[in-house]
């Protein structure tokens, strides 16, 4: 190691990061401002200009620190130095979830307000990002001679589908290990399996009948508002209108236009993997009608309500593992088109749970329910999952107890991370209470927890150095 033990490396790393915080608050302030959704698509932009924006930021800072940059057609870049066969790789991303209502900051001014930044990808995924990038900037700049590449992977499509990696691994080397700064601490050796499930069936009719169901930005996301529309007959208008004036639930604004009323329901987002963080609206709106129709049509109604239960129960997939818990749903969009109403269903199931089982058994199920329920189309990103005694993750948990004083346990998460798309790779702790929450309103992040986590990553990046050299 240059002459230089490994905690000398670690020492003169850190050193140089404390000494460049204003260069890494500076570049992570404008790397914010890119308003980095998802937009259509268009040429080496195929997430649209500001993605490409972001990216391009990214690699002209990498270009000049003399690393080696690739751009995969806009899909995601790449930034490498060192030498050697082993490799290994961070992957973050700069896209992020769209903003929604509520915000009492600039979602893209990375204003800093009572020592935080706000702004939406502070926390995910643009932070640990940048604050992995200045880390191998400090790698780069302390150990010239490092016998192992380096390679920070820059993805535009982590939160709408993976596009991004999916493409990387059609041509790029796969890392000896890799790490993905998009978790808990000290690092995820288990990642729930992902499915979206797409369920639709005929709006129901009678006395209430349905002419509409709307909401949902992301299957990933919790739905914060949602419209429904019913159709009400003559007889049953004093029965609903009753119902109306007796509803608890202060979340819900109604209005008559002739027959048909509008109920438009207000909830509150959070992400898809911890649906019980969030209030569903569309959740909301369905309770209020299965309590508010016909008996005969109660039953109809009700299976639909059920289908946004949370441990899977109304598609019939419920269950849970020892190493990573319960199965968990989140309602993420719904949907009518013509006479069908459309429901996408965000799953996170069981690491040692087959997505194919689940598929069976949701099938069974709807074909029991009332009404023409089917299942249309199902997505399956399976489960990873490393053991708590191999190296990567022995040597990340390390790390984080020489930095912290903590010692904790690696974790499971019903989130997906990059490291699910490449091989050999885990995520790794962002971030520390007070900031996040990621998919929220608001979303910062600490100037405290940004400096402390690059010190972390910096070591970390020196310890898996040696560790992929150790590997066979």
């Amino acid at each position: 190691m240059s002459g230089m033990s490994k905690q000398e490396i670690v020492s003169q790393v850190q050193a140089w990061l404390r000494d460049h915080e204003s260069q890494l608050l500076s570049d992570y302030q404008t790397l914010l401002r890119f308003p980095s959704l998802e937009e259509p698509a268009l040429p080496n932009a195929p997430f649209g200009q500001a993605n490409r924006d972001a990216l391009d930021f990214m690699l002209g800072l990498s270009k000049d620190s003399g690393m080696k940059t690739a751009d995969i057609e806009g899909y995601c870049g790449w930034a490498e130095f060192g030498s050697g066969e082993k490799m290994v790789m961070s992957l973050g991303h700069l896209d992020v979830v769209p903003v929604g209502p509520g915000w009492k900051h600039e979602p893209f001014g990375a204003e800093i307000d009572g020592g935080y930044v706000y702004a939406r990808g502070a926390s995910d995924d643009k932070g640990p990002t940048m604050a992995m990038f200045y880390a191998s900037k400090a790698v780069q700049a302390c150990w010239p001679d490092i016998p192992v590449r380096i390679r920070n992977v820059f993805g535009c499509n982590e939160e709408s589908g993976f596009e991004c990696v999916k493409r990387y691994m059609q041509t790029e080397e796969v890392p000896t290990i890799g790490v993905a700064p998009d978790a808990g601490w000290p690092c995820i050796h288990g990642e729930k399996g992902i499915a979206d499930f797409l369920v639709q069936r005929t709006m129901p009719k009678g006395e209430v009948t349905m002419l509409e169901l709307t909401g949902g930005q992301r299957p990933n996301i919790v739905i914060d508002s949602c419209v429904a529309r019913v159709q009400v007959s003559e007889s049953w208008r004093p029965t609903m209108e009753m119902c109306i004036a007796e509803a608890w639930d202060k979340n819900l604004d109604f209005n008559w236009n002739g027959d048909i009323l509008t109920i438009t329901a207000h909830g509150k987002a959070a992400h898809g993997a911890r649906p019980f963080g969030g209030d569903s609206a569309a959740i909301r709106a369905l309770r209020f009608l299965k309590d508010a129709v016909p008996l005969n049509q109660e039953r109809d109604y009700d299976s639909l309500f059920e289908l946004g239960h949370i441990g899977g129960n109304g598609i019939g997939i419920a269950g849970a593992d020892e190493p990573s818990g319960p199965l968990t749903l989140n309602m993420g969009i719904v949907e009518t088109e013509g006479d069908q109403v459309k429901f996408t269903l965000n799953v996170r199931y069981p690491v040692t749970f087959e997505g194919d089982d689940l598929k069976a058994k949701c099938i069974a199920f709807l074909a029991k329910l009332p009404g023409d329920y089917k299942l249309v189309s199902m997505s399956d990103s399976k489960p990873l999952y490393f053991p708590i005694d191999h190296p990567l993750v022995k040597t990340i948990c390390e790390v984080h107890h020489a930095e912290t004083g903590e010692t904790k346990e690696p974790g499971t998460m019903g989130g997906g991370t990059y490291a699910r798309a490449v091989p050999n790779c885990v995520a790794i702790g962002t971030g520390w209470e007070g900031d996040g929450p990621a998919h929220e309103t608001d979303e910062r992040m600490a100037l405290t927890s940004l400096f402390k986590m690059a010190q972390i990553y910096g070591h970390l990046l020196v310890r898996l150095a040696q560790t992929a050299q150790e590997m066979k």
